[in-house]
């Protein structure tokens, strides 16, 4: 037997893992962060090898990481979560530092910040695990890091496909004897809105897409 809905009381955090690769800067939204060893100072991350930022990791030997605060707003965690640094330029609306090494990271909505140089890599399958010797690490503000359980239940927040804790729902069906319920379904993040048709300049309140990445549903 297993519940993979037992895997959702696991707490995490959310963070945004930046680098720079022989085709610029990436970062992706993961949840996977962690300390592994305290002497000396390591963490570790795991990244969807089908992210850019997994890619430019690999290149690059090193990693930033951006906590993000309770402050950040969907349109940052839906621009590092729901599109892809191999066709947007993710950094252009964010502020952006540089650390010791020249690895961009994401200083605003971020209560801190870590340098990571790789040492250890191990290949899971769908994900591939970095483990590396934190090299700068900076506390950035007061606010109080954003839990992932903050994410859904406060801000409203999806699972990007590509998570590692991502779990595939359907949205219950409708009883037998009720109308059909129309909804459109964006194909980057999974949201519904509940209306008959969306205006040309709608724009997903999770992830930003456009109109023309909703599909229609009926429940």
């Amino acid at each position: 037997m297993l519940d993979a809905k037992a895997l959702r009381t696991l707490s995490y955090g959310l963070y945004i893992v930046s680098t720079k690769g022989a085709k610029g800067n990436a970062g992706c939204v993961v949840n996977t962060f962690s300390q592994v060893t305290s002497k000396p100072e390591q963490c570790s991350v795991a990244i969807n090898k089908e992210n850019a930022t997994c890619g430019a990791v690999l290149e690059a030997g090193r990693f930033a990481v951006s906590v993000l605060d309770e402050t950040a707003p969907l349109e940052l965690i839906g621009t590092f979560g729901f599109h892809s640094s191999a066709d947007t330029d993710k950094f252009a609306q964010a502020q952006t530092c540089f650390d010791a090494a020249d690895m961009p990271y994401v200083a605003e909505h971020a209560c801190a910040r870590f340098s990571v140089k790789v040492q250890h890599k191990l290949d899971l399958g769908s994900h591939m695990l970095f483990i590396g010797l934190v090299e700068q690490a900076e506390t950035l503000s007061t606010q109080p890091p954003m839990t992932y359980a903050y994410y859904h239940q406060v801000k409203g927040g999806k699972t990007p496909p590509k998570a590692s804790s991502y779990i595939a729902e359907e949205p219950a069906p409708a009883p037998a004897d009720a109308a059909p319920k129309v909804g459109w379904k964006c194909m980057l993040c999974g949201h519904i809105e509940y209306v008959d048709e969306l205006p040309d300049d709608f724009t997903c309140p999770i992830c930003g897409a456009g109109k023309e990445m909703f599909e229609r549903i009926e429940l």
